[in-house]
């Protein structure tokens, strides 16, 4: 199963059609780790900024979206997303593998080792901080897929995340591979 991950998109409607047309069109599933719509009161307002034209992109997105609520996601959000944003931690199974999604603005390492262990989870997906992370720790994979839209790593490089055949991939929105860490 191909699963893209992303988060952090804060409305960027280009960015996710960049991601769309490399990776996301053929994905079985999307992961998101919110932040989805809002820019943030902290974050710079981008030409690229057009939450109304994302939220209709992802309600007629042909791929299933599973999104997890971010700190900049409200209920103003969800009025107009058909796909529902849930509360964090959002718990799926694909395939076998045990999926944990949090946005991470409201968790610690200890609390996200404990419900890790609690779900016999095999990967956590987070965002928020807009630094893209692939690590293991202890028996699960850590991924946070950075931002496609405001990153904060250095050099300030908008990325995501894929999983297809057994690896995660990160890449940029060149779709050249950056990381790669097997599961």
């Amino acid at each position: 199963m191909k699963t893209g991950i992303i988060s952090d998109t804060h409305g960027d409607l280009a960015a996710w059609h960049k991601i769309w047309e490399l990776d996301f069109s053929t994905c079985d599933l999307i992961l998101h780790g919110g932040d989805v719509l809002y820019h943030g009161p902290r974050n710079p307002i981008k030409p690229e900024y057009k939450p109304d034209e994302l939220a209709a992109q992802l309600n007629n997105c042909k791929v299933p979206i599973i999104i997890a609520q971010g700190n900049c996601d409200a209920y103003v959000d969800q009025m107009v997303l058909k796909v529902p944003i849930q509360s964090s931690p959002l718990f799926t199974q694909i395939e076998g593998l045990r999926f944990l999604v949090h946005h991470g603005h409201d968790i610690d390492e200890q609390d996200v080792n404990d419900l890790m262990d609690k779900f016999k989870a095999h990967i956590f997906v987070t965002g928020h901080t807009h630094v893209p992370v692939l690590k293991r720790i202890d028996k699960y994979l850590y991924v946070n897929p950075g931002s496609c839209s405001l990153p904060k790593n250095q050099p300030n490089t908008p990325t995501y995340c894929l999983l297809e055949n057994g690896s995660v991939y990160l890449k940029d929105l060149d779709g050249q591979i950056i990381d790669k860490i097997e599961i």
